[in-house]
């Protein structure tokens, strides 16, 4: 049975309806964020990043990642939007990185040194936000759950 090995919260800055989780050791990712960003994609792999397609043009989202063991189960809830990557961090951590912004101030660990890892994205939240998106500020309505687990 698969162990959660660490869960942290993140808040995110999405802006042009999309962000990025890319890893830390920017000079191992070929192509830098926003390059070959695909709009209308929820979760788009390439090397050393992960591309993400909001339901909203600029907002904070919710992120929450877990780092497991082996493969866990689908979180609990109802979720809009699924989807199933993979990526290879040489620095054993990654960072979220915005449109215009670039790169947040926390890093987000998974581990020690070099891995591949499988990652499962839910997303809730993504009706609710482009039905309010009209009305300005709509931090936290979109939540996302990224579980990453070792390949084998």
């Amino acid at each position: 049975m698969a162990e959660l090995v660490s869960r942290q919260e993140y808040p995110v800055e999405v802006d042009h309806g999309g962000f990025a989780l890319q890893d830390w050791d920017d000079r191992q990712v070929p192509v830098q964020f926003p390059d070959g960003f695909q709009h209308g994609v929820f979760l788009a792999a390439h090397p050393g990043r992960l591309d993400f397609t909001s339901a909203g043009h600029t907002h904070v989202a919710a992120l929450a990642v877990e780092v497991w063991d082996a493969e866990p189960p689908v979180p609990s809830g109802t979720w809009e939007e699924t989807a199933t990557a993979r990526i290879f961090s040489s620095s054993g951590k990654l960072e979220a990185r915005s449109m215009t912004a670039g790169p947040m101030v926390d890093e987000i660990p998974l581990s020690d040194g070099p891995a591949a890892w499988s990652v499962r994205v839910v997303c809730t939240g993504r009706e609710a936000l482009a039905a309010l998106a009209e009305e300005g500020a709509v931090d936290g309505v979109e939540r996302y759950v990224a579980q990453f687990w070792p390949e084998v």
